[in-house]
């Protein structure tokens, strides 16, 4: 069982930067591939990101393209999504989750697809 720990939401200001955590408790995060998922209040919940496993491809939503980036740490566990140029429309819940096996193009974003989820971590962007 993968337990996984979001840190590092918080207040920032519109093109501001922040850095979210995903940490595993039980299990290392270095062979499941670990997407990165948020959800506005009244939305649906969107991916943001994804690492595979292996190589490690990387995706991202278009609308964080350029502004977010995805990189794991497997000498010390946690995935990190680090965050630039913040937007009023990246407010939301966040949330890391996990799955054990390989994902495509076509399906990285598909959150039923994913075994382990996190609680989530607010942020808010204001001024």
């Amino acid at each position: 069982q993968v337990q996984l720990v979001e840190s590092g939401g918080g207040l920032v200001q519109p093109g501001g930067s922040l850095t979210l955590s995903c940490a595993a408790t039980g299990h290392t995060l270095d062979y499941v591939a670990v997407a990165w998922f948020r959800q506005a209040p009244g939305k649906e919940r969107e991916g943001v990101s994804c690492i595979d496993r292996e190589d490690p491809t990387t995706w991202y939503r278009s609308s964080v393209k350029g502004r977010f980036t995805i990189t794991r740490d497997s000498a010390n566990n946690p995935v990190y999504l680090q965050m630039t140029d913040r937007k009023p429309d990246d407010a939301a819940v966040y949330f890391c989750a996990a799955y054990d096996g390989r994902v495509y193009s076509y399906m990285w974003d598909q959150h039923e697809r994913y075994d382990w989820w996190g609680q989530g971590t607010q942020v808010t962007v204001s001024s």
